[in-house]
């Protein structure tokens, strides 16, 4: 099926060192430009970053620092991908999120005003999340091929989640489970131990603002310090602590906390 377009579209990808938009810089961009007669123009180009690579992005793309040494700049090619992008409207999965504004981040630092303000997006993880809904009805449907009557309903909603889980078990039991990430956290099989680990096993606190990274050491989750080992950052910062402590976190994120920082201290 051929898309109906007046203006070109841009799809789009981007690796990237990172996933902070204000921090990380783009790896490798892939451009599928479909003009309106849906003739597509590949474009793909490796930039070099002109900062470290952490070992953690590059086991996920496979990009190290040696790959992109003598690559160009995207300051060298901005004004190349601006007019290769010029009239075109933007498209991606997870693009409004990340790829867009990272994108236009990197045009900013480069000089370029890559301007988006008269171009229309479309984001496939978007249509893909609304249409394939991820609600408790949907998976009983799905697991279960039932309608759940009475949705909404403590009840009814805990027993249709019960039905789910022995549902899941059953249809996944012995297959390996790889987050986003490319992180494999087990396989599943019909115990706690097992569940538990394909689902919480990195949690720290209850709100997500601190988990364990792969080497079991809890880091920050958030912020200006994500993916930093807490105990690091509190002693290079001390008051970030009282920062964090008299902000609006629950109780549970500060009572961890609190208890990372005894740990540190009582460790000296």
């Amino acid at each position: 099926m051929n898309l109906k377009l007046k203006n070109p579209l841009a799809i789009f990808d981007l690796e990237t060192t990172g996933t902070s938009v204000s921090q990380d810089r783009i790896l490798e961009i892939s451009i599928v430009k479909i003009l309106p007669d849906n003739e597509q123009i590949i474009k793909t180009l490796r930039i070099n970053p002109e900062i470290p690579i952490p070992i953690e992005s590059s086991l996920i793309h496979g990009i190290y620092d040696k790959d992109v040494k003598d690559a160009p700049t995207f300051k060298s090619v901005a004004k190349e991908f601006e007019a290769f992008l010029a009239g075109a409207d933007l498209g991606g999965f997870n693009c409004l999120k990340f790829d867009i504004p990272l994108l236009v981040e990197e045009f900013l630092r480069a000089g370029v005003d890559f301007d988006t303000s008269n171009r229309k997006f479309v984001d496939a993880q978007k249509i893909f999340h609304m249409m394939e809904k991820r609600t408790l009805s949907a998976a009983y449907k799905f697991y279960c091929d039932q309608e759940l009557e009475g949705a909404h309903g403590a009840e009814a909603d805990t027993l249709a989640t019960a039905a789910v889980i022995k549902a899941q078990v059953e249809r996944y039991n012995g297959q390996e489970v790889v987050d986003a990430l490319g992180k494999k956290l087990g396989i599943v099989e019909n115990n706690m131990d097992s569940l538990h680990n394909i689902t919480a096993s990195n949690m720290v606190d209850l709100a997500g603002r601190f988990v364990f990274n792969n080497d079991g050491v809890e880091v920050f989750n958030f912020g200006k310090h994500r993916n930093r080992p807490v105990e690091e950052v509190l002693r290079a910062e001390s008051g970030y602590y009282d920062w964090m402590m008299k902000g609006d976190f629950p109780q549970d994120t500060k009572r961890k906390l609190t208890q990372i920082k005894l740990r540190g201290f009582n460790a000296r």
